[in-house]
């Protein structure tokens, strides 16, 4: 079986908005509240969450931080042809 990552993410128009959105999480505020309150991706309704993937699933820059970092991290801005992105990368297999 070929190596899976599981992610949600909060996709946002600017980077601002981005680093704003990683500051409420650093504050302590529930991932899944805020993509739900934020996310303009339709997975925003899921707290989200994009279920399992392979690679060549998501863009470049999605799946890069989706297998190389560590499960329960949280990472952004990145930055994506749809915007930018705040990624938490929530399992592997």
């Amino acid at each position: 079986m070929a190596a899976q990552a599981r992610a949600s993410h909060i996709l946002v128009k600017t980077e601002d908005q981005a680093n704003q959105i990683m500051k409420r999480l650093t504050d302590g505020e529930e991932f899944d509240k805020v993509a739900r309150r934020f996310s303009s991706c339709p997975s925003g309704k899921n707290g989200g969450d994009l279920g399992w993937f392979g690679k060549g699933m998501m863009v470049p820059e999605f799946e890069k931080i989706a297998f190389e970092e560590e499960v329960g991290k949280v990472v952004g801005p990145v930055k994506t042809q749809f915007g930018y992105h705040v990624i938490k990368v929530t399992g592997k297999k």
